[in-house]
């Protein structure tokens, strides 16, 4: 059982601490991490800790219990996942030239002045790839992205604002393409600095329609843009030969369906809207409920990038808010957060974007 000063990891998140209260009733635990904040969570996910001896590094034996069991009995009704049934790749014949490329979307193509961006990659290949963009000056550099994307997908990298433009005008490319489980060509990895022009993201012409979005973007190809990087070091002859090939007629090139947008996610907290009757509950209990769905919504999504979920907290004392905004900057650093529309929703919800 798990007691009142137990130092616990959460299973299902990042985190732990030390236990402050417990609510048996509702079967929570209130747990306190290194920043100080109070962070309430079901008991069954949670684990003890043994402390350990600093001298040693030996966790410390407790013989005050007669059993040698460990005290994570609350943990064996956690379900376990069944691993998700991988769809097989579909390969074609230009599929095995690599093409990648960079989608820019406005945000709203009326106001560009203002207007912040949405970038996306664009995998139009058989191959697996390996990404990680890094911008910022040279003694301050950052991995704004990185990750994996299947063949022929496109995924979304970086919410883009007005004010970090200056950042994209060198962004460090590092592509690796591969296959999985099967024998393939190898393809050079792409490992160059794309200068971009931000000028462009100021002119309506910049953005066009492409065969591979429905909405209109600017587009830049990865692979082309790494042989321009390359000119200096290309022969005379090398470069007549790339000319030539230059006036062969393309193929008629593939359209991929875009990715569905992601739909705005609304969850509604006010506690009558999660439970038909609230005859017994405290503010603690009623809040500690409020707080575990909170938690629920953000771990089913959080494997979906981009996605916004807007929280309708109400204004009311702001309780529930603080408690919101301290755990999302505390065990949700990764994602951003904004009042939502006050159009919609006034003073009473906030949404949060999964990175």
């Amino acid at each position: 059982m798990i007691k009142k000063g137990d130092t616990v990891r959460f299973l299902n998140a990042v985190g732990g601490g030390k236990v402050t209260r417990i609510d048996e009733k509702q079967n929570i635990v209130y747990v306190e991490d290194a920043d100080g904040f109070e962070i309430p969570a079901l008991a069954r996910e949670c684990v003890v800790i043994q402390a350990v001896n600093q001298k040693t590094n030996f966790p410390v034996k407790d013989f005050s219990s007669k059993s040698n069991t460990t005290p994570v009995e609350l943990s064996k009704e956690v379900e376990i996942e069944e691993p998700v049934k991988q769809e097989p790749i579909v390969e074609t014949a230009e599929g095995e030239v690599l093409n990648a490329f960079l989608a820019f979307f406005p945000k709203d193509i009326k106001r560009l002045e203002t207007s912040g961006y949405e970038c996306y990659l664009v995998n139009d290949s058989n191959y697996f790839l390996f990404y990680n963009f890094v911008t910022g000056e040279d003694n301050n550099r950052r991995s704004i992205a990185n990750g994996t994307i299947e063949p022929n997908m496109q995924e979304f990298i970086s919410e883009i604002e007005k004010s970090q433009l200056n950042d994209w005008e060198k962004v460090r490319v590092q592509i690796i393409p591969f296959k999985k489980d099967k024998i393939y060509t190898e393809q050079d990895a792409l490992d160059f600095m794309l200068k971009i022009n931000t000028v462009k993201f100021y002119k309506l012409h910049s953005f066009t329609e492409t065969d591979y979005f429905d909405d209109p973007c600017m587009l830049i190809d990865l692979t082309e843009e790494r042989n321009h990087s390359r000119l200096r070091e290309v022969s005379p002859e090398e470069i007549r030969q790339v000319i030539h090939q230059k006036s062969q007629p393309p193929l008629r090139p593939r359209i991929l369906n875009k990715l569905p947008q992601k739909e705005i996610i609304e969850v509604d907290l006010h506690i009558n809207a999660l439970l038909d009757t609230t005859a017994g509950l405290s503010n603690a209990d009623m809040l500690g409920y409020q707080m575990e769905t909170f938690h629920r919504i953000l771990e089913e999504n959080k494997n979906r990038k981009g996605q916004k979920i807007v929280f309708i907290h109400g204004k009311g004392e702001g309780v529930l808010r603080t408690e919101i905004e301290k755990q999302l900057k505390s065990r949700y650093k990764a994602y951003l957060f904004q009042d939502a529309s006050f159009r919609e929703y006034g003073f009473g919800a906030t949404m949060v974007i999964i990175r």
